[in-house]
């Protein structure tokens, strides 16, 4: 449809590409005219589109998908015009702490700990750059071990040991995975230092590493005003980054001078409301907000959905057992702008509110090249979870563009639309329509609401698809981990997701048979911590809808006196919720006895007694969960019984330590239902 098929002499006569709306007529439409003219120069530089991956544990079930799938995953994310293609990849610098649905682990858990093959993270950042070797890599640190405080839950008072670990991390990169970090962060959504930054500052310009760009302060806009009284915070700082403006900017920030990047943003269910919010804000941070870089969290939402903000990916895979995923329109709103334009390309100086709402902006490479991006997403169509969206309306409208300075000599313009079906259910996600001829350098466009164009002199872009996914499938029903891997290429076991605490894959050297490879709570100490994480460490696993079950698990107590550990089922809670969690808990101590709880906390006492449980001695513990009744054995003996469950009804299996202590697990094993 539209004028590319149709005569010159039609175009001459007034001819619009498109059409007008269902049940509007094309006299009825509101119109208006738009100039793009580089004639006076360029806008700001534009950086950029990124994901991030973590705060966290965000990617955590992405690792443990067999191939081809995790590939095909890999690809819809960072490969150049195939999907997402992103600019930019912002991952979790691990600090061991809980920093949203997970805990990521440390690069040094203690001082003289120094170890760069830790979690997934360096993975996720090579895997990206072989697709797209120019993505812009960017740390951010959630939380921090505990030594980094010397016994405070601070990581700014020490600033010379926060850089030296910051500053660690970007060398083990380089070192041991030859990776080169663009941009680092100072504390994702916490206070900021103006002397640790400068301090880092200083600790990179000394290593020659001048050329990493530091980001502060990833929260609100509010260290603008520092920086614009403290000429050397201002030097300090490469990029003003915020959360979540909600496409606004403050004038301090302007004032600056510097890049305005809106750092972390999204954050939404990724349906349909959750691509409309998303097409909103790509254009919209930088029409209302002069940000040049707009970051989603998440990358990709894979972690168990029922954690907090389940599904807020720009993609869903969370089924590596089953090797399902899904690409969700996301990604393809994505691709209307990263398939098109690169970083160091400029958007031109045009105010870019279209008169009957929403909003275009566009971009040149400074070569003759343009792209225009155009989104008519309506209020209730594009509210993103965070922060609540004003009022406003849109309605079918005709905007006529025209192309002025060195575009003037365009012709031609490739064209890539989407349409999100709200009431139709049907969506069209990222179809290349026929082009647009440009006449005496104008065209017209009819656009209707909820919907998204790429106007283009690019021939690039595609929509690639791989072959479709296996079909979903429920977490297996009787699952077994013996965690015997001599090389594992994670330091995590598959399918645990670790919500306090940290759980590795461990060589067991002093045990001379059966447990020679264990899995190991390894954090001792509480780390300076982002979100609230239990007392307890614990880490979940399996389907959250399971209702009967029976737990075994081979355990290690290394903590004389008063060390503890548990397995557990029914597991209700996880994420910046675990210290409310509840469930079925059966826990063993040094001192020779346990307890039956109803929370992780260890609060509400269901059964206690002796057990004979003794540290540094393996004892084998079942937790079987039948109805509304659980019993549970040690070493194969009926240990208690007849215990009376009310709630939760269902939820995940679970293992975990009493406190921030060593402890060993072996010889996992569910059957449930």
């Amino acid at each position: 449809m539209g004028c590319a098929a149709l005569l010159w002499g039609w175009l001459l006569l007034g001819c619009s590409w498109g059409s007008a709306p269902p049940g509007v007529s094309a006299a009825a439409l509101l119109t208006a005219t738009y100039v793009l003219d580089d004639a006076s120069g360029p806008g700001r530089q534009f950086d950029g589109i990124g994901a991030v991956s973590g705060g966290g544990a965000t990617s955590r079930l992405l690792v443990n998908y067999q191939e081809p799938y995790r590939s095909q995953i890999l690809d819809y994310l960072f490969k150049p015009s195939f999907g997402a293609s992103l600019h930019m990849l912002k991952v979790e610098i691990g600090g061991d702490g809980q920093s949203t649905d997970g805990t990521e682990p440390s690069h040094m858990h203690y001082e003289n700990d120094e170890n760069y093959f830790r979690g997934y993270e360096w993975w996720l950042m090579k895997e990206a750059k072989k697709r797209n070797p120019k993505i812009k890599l960017i740390g951010l640190p959630w939380t921090f071990p505990a030594w980094i405080g010397k016994g405070e839950n601070w990581p700014y008072d020490y600033p010379d040991v926060t850089a030296y670990y910051i500053v660690s991390w970007i060398l083990g990169a380089k070192q041991y995975h030859d990776l080169d970090i663009d941009y680092i962060g100072i504390w994702n959504e916490r206070a900021f230092s103006s002397k640790y930054i400068k301090v880092l500052r200083q600790s990179l310009d000394r290593l020659g590493l001048r050329n990493i760009g530091i980001i502060a302060a990833d929260g609100d806009w509010n260290i603008s005003k520092e920086m614009i009284v403290d000429p050397y915070l201002n030097d300090a700082v490469e990029v003003v980054g915020a959360h979540y403006p909600g496409t606004k900017t403050v004038p301090n920030a302007l004032l600056t001078k510097k890049k305005l990047w809106s750092s972390e943003d999204y954050s939404t269910f990724n349906d349909e409301v959750g691509a409309g919010c998303w097409a909103r804000i790509l254009n919209q941070n930088y029409v209302n907000g002069n940000m040049t870089s707009t970051i989603a969290w998440n990358l990709v939402a894979s972690y168990y959905e029922e954690l907090p903000f389940g599904r807020c990916g720009l993609m869903t895979a969370q089924e590596p057992w089953s090797g399902h995923y899904k690409v969700e329109a996301p990604i393809w709103i994505t691709a209307h702008t990263t398939q098109f334009t690169q970083p160091g390309w400029s958007y031109l100086q045009v105010d870019g509110h279209l008169e009957g709402g929403g909003s275009f902006v566009a971009l040149t490479d400074g070569l003759g090249n343009l792209t225009i991006i155009i989104e008519t997403m309506t209020h209730n169509h594009s509210q993103c979870i965070r922060p609540p969206l004003p009022h406003f309306s849109v309605t079918p409208q005709r905007a006529t563009f025209y192309l002025k300075g060195s575009f003037y000599m365009v012709e031609t313009l490739q064209v890539w639309h989407s349409r999100l079906g709200f009431e139709s259910g049907n969506s069209t996600l990222f179809q290349q329509l026929h082009p647009v001829k440009v006449w005496k350098g104008s065209f017209s466009l009819d656009l209707s609401v909820d919907e998204v164009y790429t106007l283009t002199t690019l021939k690039t872009g595609q929509k690639c698809g791989c072959p479709e996914p296996p079909p979903p499938q429920p977490f297996p029903s009787n699952y077994k981990d013996d965690f015997n891997i001599r090389n594992p290429p994670f330091s995590e076991a598959p399918n645990f997701a670790d919500q306090t605490g940290v759980f590795e894959y461990f060589i067991n050297a002093s045990d001379p048979g059966d447990h020679v490879f264990t899995l190991r709570q390894v954090v001792v100490q509480r780390p300076i911590t982002w979100a609230s994480d239990a007392d307890q460490t614990i880490s979940v696993i399996g389907n959250f809808q399971w209702v009967n079950m029976t737990v075994t698990c081979d355990i290690y107590i290394e903590k004389r006196r008063d060390g503890g550990v548990f397995v557990a089922g029914r597991v209700d809670n996880g994420g910046i919720y675990v210290r409310r969690t509840k469930g079925v808990f059966f826990w063993v101590f040094a001192d020779g006895t346990y307890r039956v709880t109803g929370d992780l906390a260890g609060e509400e006492i269901l059964m206690k007694g002796l057990s004979g449980v003794r540290d540094n001695a393996w004892h084998t513990l079942t937790l079987n969960i039948q109805g509304t009744s659980a019993s549970g054995l040690l070493n194969g003996y009926p240990l208690w019984e007849n215990v009376t469950i009310s709630k939760p009804s269902n939820g995940w299996a679970a293992i975990g330590t009493r406190s921030f202590e060593f402890a060993q697990f072996d010889n996992f094993h569910i059957e449930a239902s």
